[in-house]
């Protein structure tokens, strides 16, 4: 709960009266509200891991012309931990990554085990990704997830590695008494079924429990510190992070990052303005910059010439801890004071998309196919829109905001206390061979991995190439043989994954190392009454209603819970294995389909696993752990070709301005001001916790203070070789200037990083004419 309204012009007035003996009664039982029943030691914490921003294949699309070049906004990882003060805890951690990776998962336990024994370890520590598709891979482990990043990325792997770990020491580092808040709504316009007639093809009986063919429903956690009052929030929706397209070259958290970063920004600045007695009005995308600069002088001619006195200097030499300390973010908050952490995780979201207008023709306009996604039988035509179309950015915002608003009101309406245990199971689990007993008493297996033809169609999100379509349960001789030269599967397999058609038999491709996993782990994180699933895949709708109910039945009822439980899919989380979906939905073989890997009975075997977690969980029981799975990194082949050096044409320098703002220049809100810059390769160094791109406000006549970076979504870092051997580069820096900007005058700076022939590397700034936003 937040401090309530209270004015403390009022408490200054003459006529105080009974606000004398008032006032106290009321901070009383506020304190009792915030900080009574603080069962729990709570912390958060949150890094940044936005790896190479150049050269780099990005993951998701599997495309492999995607490759990043330049910074939409910065990725991060974010970490709760939740403990009892003499007992057991739990921790999640929310990546603006694709996925989770195993390999990841297995270093970042080793690094806890170093750093704190036996505290942390798979058994209590869920790493989850938020499903962006612009974000740098390379960072898993099997074949498969790397083939068009080149191979293994040291670079995004470490990035993501170190990320994962700082968060979670500052969440250690920031524990301290407090309670934990849980609220849930329905959130209607984020995201729309983009496999409707798979989802048709489940029992009538069985759709008709819901009003909606994708869940609607976000639920969030708020946590408050006993000392602090409210330090973050957590919740889980399910849409997929695809507002961004397959084309796009920016590393970005899509929708899901967006949010999150609007939702900081919106507590860091309201909780300023309240410490300053200034009205605040909820709504819309907050900026920090109305409360870093004071009232201007609007001046405009003065303006013009004090703008004037600052003209493009040549680009020089820095430290890099200089690009560092020039951020913007934490200058209104109180330096003793745990930084607002709010991550948007990702839930079932397999056959869900944030492009709400449908998917339509891109040669005819009209709707697609609606049961393969086609257009005159070609898919590569076939296109979803997203609310902000044809601009994705736009898309990307507002499903970004739409997520951000219903957070906010959540947050603010949270009053269902979390209260009991805090306690998790884990078991890694072979899914290549499994048995199964269906509710029928018929026992069934699990196969190897397999990847069907209409994998290969890709999703309305991100079509594929050549003539795969969804829904295609037969394949065709070309692509069989195709299939064959590099592995023929066995009629067992066949059978067994009947009736996808196999296009790759990845479960049974060993060279040079496994192309998919087999082992995978499957986790339960409770803290009260509140239980999230760790699944390590994209859970269809009604996969997850499915897997969701089947543990609510478990629990619900217990003595430990009774029947106020919440119950949470964390997607993609622990490793990556694709796509789980319902017996009904795999039959009918559209893209999630034909991408689950272990056959028609993935999703039951899950069910299988998770009901016993669940019941040795309300037991108090331990489970066995299951077979280890493998650690790759040796084998790890990478073909990507490291930075060899940078150099800028005779007489030019690093960070020198190659086109400045015009001479004079007046903007106004909404315009776009753009810069290029002499740059190097941003492989060089990644400037975490840093930036490659500011926009400074001149206060006064000669101070110069920093108010938007490269965490800001109306600012865009673009980087570009004249051609792909070239060792020269530039750096486009574009700000939309926001709405509610203040007047002034403004300049754009650059920072980078080059290497030398000699494998030096020497930071460098660059800094734009100043210009002035009227």
């Amino acid at each position: 709960m937040e401090f309530p309204s209270l004015s403390m012009r009022a408490c200054k007035s003459k006529t105080m009266g009974g606000w004398t003996l008032l006032l106290p009664l009321v901070l009383l039982l506020w304190s009792s509200v915030v900080h009574s029943n603080s069962d729990y030691l709570i912390g958060l914490g949150s890094y940044d891991i936005t790896g190479p921003a150049a050269d780099v294949n990005m993951m998701g699309y599997a495309n492999a012309e995607q490759i990043a070049s330049g910074v939409h906004f910065r990725l991060r990882a974010r970490a709760f931990i939740v403990a009892e003060p003499n007992g057991n805890r739990v921790v999640f951690v929310n990546l603006d990554a694709c996925m989770a990776s195993q390999l990841v998962t297995i270093k970042v336990l080793e690094r806890l085990k170093a750093r704190y024994g036996d505290l942390y370890t798979e058994k209590n520590v869920g790493i989850s990704g938020i499903h962006t598709h612009a974000g740098p891979g390379g960072y898993l482990q099997y074949v498969v997830y790397i083939v068009t990043s080149l191979g293994f990325v040291r670079q995004s792997f470490d990035v993501i590695v170190d990320g994962i770990e700082k968060s979670i020491v500052q969440a250690h580092e920031n524990l301290h008494p407090g309670s934990i808040f849980v609220n849930k709504g329905e959130l209607l316009d984020a995201g729309v079924n983009r496999s409707p007639s798979g989802y048709l093809n489940n029992p009538a009986e069985e759709r008709s429990k819901y009003k909606y063919n994708v869940d609607k429903e976000m639920t969030l956690l708020k946590f408050v510190d006993a000392e602090w009052g409210p330090v973050g929030s957590f919740n889980w929706f399910a849409t997929h992070g695809t507002s961004m397209s397959r084309t796009n070259a920016l590393i970005s958290g899509d929708n899901k990052g967006a949010a999150a970063r609007f939702m900081e920004d919106w507590f860091e600045r309201k909780n300023a303005v309240k410490m300053d007695n200034v009205g605040f009005e909820d709504g819309g995308i907050p900026r920090r910059i109305s409360n870093i600069i004071p009232s201007l002088n609007d001046n405009h001619h003065e303006l013009l010439e004090i703008a004037a006195s600052f003209q493009s200097p040549p680009g020089r030499p820095v430290t890099k801890s200089s690009s560092i300390a020039r951020r913007v973010r934490g200058a209104l908050r109180q330096v003793d004071k745990p930084k607002f952490v709010s991550a948007f995780c990702q839930s079932n979201c397999g056959d869900v998309s944030p492009n709400v207008l449908g998917a339509f023709c891109i040669d005819t306009g009209r709707p697609c196919d609606f049961n393969h996604s086609t257009c005159g039988g070609k898919n590569e035509l076939c296109y979803g829109r997203g609310p902000g179309y044809p601009d994705e950015f736009e898309s990307t915002r507002i499903i970004g905001e739409r997520q951000f608003k219903k957070a906010v009101e959540l947050f603010s309406g949270a009053s269902e206390q979390i209260k009991g245990k805090v306690d998790s199971r884990h078991a890694y689990i072979d899914f290549s061979q499994l048995q199964v007993n269906l509710p029928n008493s018929k026992v069934v297996k699990t196969c190897p991995a397999a990847m069907g033809f209409a994998f290969a169609a890709g999703t309305t999100d991100g079509p594929g190439a050549f003539d795969f379509t969804q829904g295609d349960d037969q394949g065709n001789p070309f692509w069989k043989l195709v299939r064959n030269l590099i592995r023929t599967p066995g009629q067992e397999q066949i059978d067994c994954q009947k009736p996808k058609p196999i296009l790759l038999d990845t479960g049974e491709m060993k060279v040079p190392y496994d192309w998919a996993p087999s082992i995978l782990p499957i986790q339960i994180l409770r803290v009260g009454q509140f239980v999230i699933l760790s699944v390590p895949g994209e859970f269809t709708t009604m996969a997850g209603r499915r897997l969701r109910d089947a543990v609510k039945t478990v629990l619900s009822g217990h003595k430990d819970f009774g029947n106020n439980i919440h119950v949470v899919i964390a997607g993609l989380t622990n490793t990556y294995s694709q796509y789980v979906t319902t017996f009904e939905e795999y039959e009918v073989q559209r893209y999630e389909g034909a991408s689950t890997l272990f056959g028609p009975h993935t999703l039951s075997a899950y069910i299988q696993e998770f009901t016993k977690l669940a019941n040795a969980l309300i037991s108090g029981q331990p489970v066995e752990p299951g077979p280890q799975p493998p650690d790759l990194l040796d084998k790890q082949i990478s073909l990507l070709t490291p930075v060899v050096v940078d150099t800028t044409p005779l007489g030019s320098n690093f960070g020198d301005v190659i086109s400045d703002v015009p001479k004079n220049a007046t903007f106004k809100r909404g315009d776009m001001v753009s810069v290029i810059f002499w740059s190097a390769c941003p492989r060089n160094d990644l400037m975490t916790e840093g930036t490659f791109s500011l926009v400074e406000f001149l206060q006064g006549k000669e101070t110069w203070v920093p108010t938007y970076d490269d965490d800001d979504f109306c600012l865009r870092f673009k980087w570009s070789r004249p051609s792909k051997l070239s060792s020269r580069s530039k750096a486009t820096i574009e700000w939309r200037i926001p709405q509610d900007v203040a007047p002034g005058v403004y300049r754009i700076k650059h920072f980078g990083a080059a290497k030398s022939l000699l494998g030096s590397i020497r930071h460098f700034t660059g800094s734009s004419s100043a210009f002035v936003v009227a």
